[in-house]
């Protein structure tokens, strides 16, 4: 207030350039004799602004106006300084000389510049002071919107752009809350979904749902956050954001709980959509058709469920629309219920007839999937029939299904000539349908076919046809003709009357992508070089070899016994920056099994645990299948320790594979030594190669048997295992043995086999006749061992009931048990025969 006063003398009475005014009488402090430097604060006079005696306006003074004219300026050119507090006072003067008469007062004042120095305050960090500002405007009775007009509002959007390119996201929000709270218009200042992807991106949903809820949009916003957030697979932050919609929005919004369901199927949490679901209808709402359809979609994956859904819909009295039966059709699809499929099918046309629905091209393309999916070609092709007839039109996703259906039987020729079909019908294709068309080729061998496919659309493009039946087909799309104009008939008249093709072809480029490479890659078969032109020419043009690229070279590489280019490749593949995946090393794997180096083999699956890649069932099988590849004990150990892996991953294989790799491995047992090739190498063991828990008895028990420290004690439980399993079991120990016995270590205790219970008169008991008949007779009759048997005896030896303390988790320890024992003599007799007796072939009856 000083530094006006100073200049001015009083800041109520205006200088006044007119000493003739009969009012006034000339001031010294008007006049002064030495002319001063004018301050850039006195308000000059305008132009345009006629002398005061020409005022002839009876409803106002001429002196007043100039005196609010003053006010306006001074306040304006203030407050476009940042002092507000002196504006406030002249604003307060101005409007009690003037009776209050805001409007006029406002009126003359100069918005943008007011705004220039109210933003000018808050960008320097007086955000308190701007809103004590605005709040004391309102009390003097001056709308703080009626401060905003085209001035004003430029000046707040350069504003708030500088605050968002600044980061200063937080001020930008706040401001937009004062403005909102104001009634003033925010809606075109900055465009809302840019902020609010940035909050997205920086994973701040609070801020973005602050921000959203001041915009009049907000209830489409905030939808658009939860759903950015779901694609984003941020469920945490998509769940933060629907919590604060409610809480802003102060109900439920049918389509906030659409877009938060969607968003648990985005981020495969179907689970949790059940419960948001559920939560809802505790509170006795009733939800639309879209909060049901979007459940539906997003348990889509589960029919029992999705049906589930469907009845609670009928329950309640929601009527169906044409996407619940769609998403119907596709839980179908993914259960493979074909049946079920063909009745919701029928329905539907049903409901169609009537009336009462119109089916969409989804519907026609989810069953012709259906039918691809069941290799039902002819009733595929019914349903395109049922669609022309109804006046929809195919699109991509309609050709692409009916091709893959031809190509899924490997009619290779019937998937080219309904491409062609489909070029006719005016639908250019996209690269995924041509991929499909290419890996028809591949899948049949036709290698040859595909490439010359891929280099004619490469040169030559598509020819996209524009001519009658386009036409017609676009019509059935647009709805401009009926359906009975619209016949099967009547739209094939057309490729069959020349007169009707007066129109021009649209040439459509071709744009392959990675995935048409790799497929072409597959076409090589196992020619190395070739494939390697192909991933040389998919860099030419701009792509990057993916995974899949790499898993391919590297088994073309397996393929054509190319070891060293299998493993030069995966090298490369890391080289270049693309970490290997578990395909990769399976792939690898693989490579490794074919051209018979295990070693290489079991070092890239540690390496794989070791990277923390969770090995799957390929992965697992690969190795197994090896089997015929081992001889040693610690190879064996290799395998059964991947074979325990595989079961504690939660896999279910088929215990053939391992059952005839030991009984491969123990059958070596009575092959006579001349017949051997070579000893065995050192015997590395395997880390605990029983501790994994396992479902297989016979397989945990042989994982057990074939330790280290279990060897000395010489106790051999078969107790639950059918005499193919048991003999198999004695003759893995007897391996063990032997080989442990070439390495040094020799027998020390004689080795007792636990048969059973000892129970009498059961069919346990006849069980326990049998195997150890079948276990004495390989024993002493084949290999030449002594045998000793005898009635049920109790548990004997110290080592003998610490074996049975160990093996508890088989069978509890019996009172009486049936036995056979092979003396330590004989066994040392045994080990140091030259020949063997002969050799049985396995029994592979229980």
């Amino acid at each position: 207030m000083g530094e006006f006063a100073i200049i001015f003398g009083s800041p109520l009475i205006p200088p006044d350039s007119n000493p003739h005014h009969p009012n006034l009488k000339p001031s010294k402090n008007l006049y002064p004799k030495k002319k001063k430097k004018k301050s850039l604060l006195i308000p000059s006079r305008s132009p345009s602004l006629p002398p005061p005696l020409l005022l002839v306006d009876s409803h106002r003074h001429p002196r007043s106006d100039l005196h609010r004219n003053y006010h306006a300026r001074l306040a304006s050119r203030l407050a476009g300084l940042g002092k507000l507090e002196d504006f406030l006072m002249v604003v307060e003067t101005a409007l009690a000389s003037s009776g209050g008469d805001v409007s006029r007062f406002v009126s003359d004042l100069d918005m943008g510049m007011v705004w220039v120095g109210v933003l000018g305050v808050m960008r320097n960090g007086g955000l308190e002071a701007v809103v004590g500002f605005l709040g004391r405007v309102e009390r003097l009775g001056i709308p703080i919107r009626s401060l905003v007009d085209e001035s004003a509002m430029a000046a707040l959007v350069r504003e708030c752009r500088l605050l968002v390119e600044g980061g200063r996201l937080e001020e930008f929000v706040v401001l937009m809350e004062i403005l909102s709270g104001y009634q003033i218009s925010i809606k075109y200042i900055v465009d809302p979904m840019k902020i609010i992807n940035i909050f997205i991106d920086k994973r701040d949903p609070n801020m973005a749902v602050r921000y959203a809820s001041v915009l009049p949009q907000s209830q489409f916003l905030f939808c658009s956050i939860i759903q950015e957030f779901g694609r984003k697979g941020d469920l945490a932050s998509a769940l933060t954001s629907f919590e604060g919609s409610k809480m802003k929005s102060g109900g439920h919004n049918m389509y906030v709980y659409r877009s938060i369901i969607d968003a648990c199927g985005l981020c495969g949490e179907s689970l949790k959509s059940r419960s948001i679901f559920e939560e809802l209808m505790a509170l006795k709402i009733i939800p639309n058709v879209f909060v049901f359809n979007s459940l539906m979609n997003t348990n889509a994956h589960d029919l029992r469920y999705t049906l589930h859904v469907y009845g609670q819909m009928q329950s309640l009295g929601i009527s169906l629309d044409i996407a619940s039966y769609n998403i119907l059709l596709k839980a179908c699809y993914v259960a493979k219920r074909i049946d079920l499929a063909q009745d919701i099918y029928e329905e539907v046309k049903h409901l169609a007839s009537r009336r009462v629905l119109h089916l969409d091209v989804i519907t026609y393309s989810t069953m012709i999937k259906v039918f691809a999916e069941a290799k039902m070609l002819q009733m595929a092709f019914h349903v395109k029939e049922d669609m022309l007839n109804a006046g929809v039109c195919p699109n991509i996703i309609t050709w692409s299904s009916l091709i893959d259906a031809c190509a899924s039987r490997g009619l290779v020729d019937k998937a080219i000539q309904v491409f062609d079909e489909m070029l006719l019908t005016g639908c250019e294709p996209n690269s995924q349908c041509c991929n499909i068309l290419l890996s028809a080729c591949v899948q049949s061998y036709q290698y040859d076919r595909a490439f010359r496919l891929f280099y004619s659309w490469k040169e030559a493009g598509f020819e996209v046809n524009h001519t009658k039946k386009a036409q017609v087909y676009r019509n059935i799309e647009m709805g401009a003709v009926s359906a009975n104009d619209t016949c099967v008939n009547c739209v094939n008249s057309y490729v069959n009357d020349t007169h009707h093709f007066q129109g021009l072809t649209k040439v459509v480029s071709f744009k392959p992508t990675v995935a048409t490479y790799n497929i072409l890659m597959k076409a090589c078969g196992s020619d190395y070089y070739r494939a390697r032109a192909i991933m040389d020419e998919m860099r030419m043009v701009g792509l990057s070899p993916n995974h899949i690229s790499w898993s391919t070279l590297i088994d073309i590489c397996g393929s054509s016994h190319n070891m060293k280019g299998a493993m030069q490749s995966f090298k490369t593949m890391r080289d270049v920056g693309i970490k290997p995946d578990v395909v990769a090393y399976t792939t690898a794997i693989k490579a490794c099994v074919k051209n018979k180096d295990s070693i290489s083999a079991f070092s890239l699956f540690e390496e794989m645990k070791r990277h923390q890649l969770q090995p799957n069932l390929v992965t697992y099988n690969t190795l197994l299948r090896a089997r015929s590849r081992y001889g040693s004990l610690h190879e064996i150990q290799q395998c059964l320790s991947v074979y325990q892996d595989m079961r504690s991953a939660g896999y279910n294989p088929n215990d053939y594979y391992l059952k005839e790799l030991i009984e491969e491995w123990c059958e070596e047992v009575i092959i006579t030594n001349d017949k051997r090739k070579s000893l065995p190498g050192p015997i590395r063991q395997c880390n605990e190669p029983g501790a994994y828990e396992t479902q297989s008895l016979f397989l945990e028990k042989v994982a057990v048997y074939l330790q280290k420290d279990v060897v000395d004690h010489c106790i051999i439980d078969v107790r639950g295992l059918s005499k193919v399993e048991s003999r198999i079991v004695v003759l893995s120990v007897l391996r063990m043995i032997k080989e442990r016995n070439i390495l040094g270590h020799p027998v020390k205790d004689d080795m007792t086999i636990i048969i059973g219970d000892g129970k009498k008169g059961s069919t346990v008991a006849d069980h326990e006749v049998e195997v150890e008949h079948a276990i004495f007779q390989v024993l002493q009759d084949t290999l030449g061992l002594v045998v000793l048997s005898g009635p049920p005896q109790s548990p004997g030896s110290d080592l003998e009931n610490a074996a049975l303390h160990n093996n508890d988790s088989f069978a509890r320890k019996p009172k009486h048990l049936r036995r056979l024992k092979v003396t330590k003599e004989s066994l040392h007799n045994w080990l140091q025969k030259k020949d063997e007796i002969g050799k049985i072939h396995p029994v592979y009856t229980k």
